[in-house]
């Protein structure tokens, strides 16, 4: 089965748009379709990025948090892939949960990265819009 990481972005996106496509992600996963994961550190962007900027939307994350694991952030391991600092953690802990797909929107930082498993341990990086045209 797949496991799915869910980077503070996609998290802020499900919770701010009901009906968009990384809800949707969640959706499915909460349906059975896949495990999803995501970190303490996520968890906490994303709801840092909320409060500023959609605050009522704030009680719908901690809903769809409900339909996943949260682990601790992975920190002081060397990262085998070039990603800044803030974006390091993120891709430990995935890798340390096991995920098949780390799911995200910074195209940015994580996209050199993006399916291209030979570089990242065979998991495979992703945007939400990617993973859904492959389902």
């Amino acid at each position: 089965m797949k496991r799915l990481f869910l980077d503070a972005n996609v998290l802020f996106t499900a919770a701010h748009n009901p009906t968009g496509k990384a809800s949707l992600v969640i959706e499915l996963g909460v349906r059975g379709q896949w495990d999803m994961v995501t970190s303490s550190l996520a968890v906490e962007e994303a709801k840092r990025n909320l409060s500023v900027k959609f605050p009522d939307c704030l009680p719908r994350l901690e809903v769809l948090l409900n339909g996943m694991k949260v682990e601790p952030s992975a920190s002081g391991r060397a990262c085998p892939i070039d990603l800044p600092e803030k974006d390091r953690p993120i891709f430990l802990t995935a890798v340390r949960c096991k995920a098949t797909h780390l799911v995200t929107g910074d195209v940015r930082h994580f996209g050199p990265f993006m399916k291209e498993p030979a570089q990242t341990g065979g998991m495979i990086i992703t945007t939400v819009a990617d993973l859904l045209e492959v389902l």
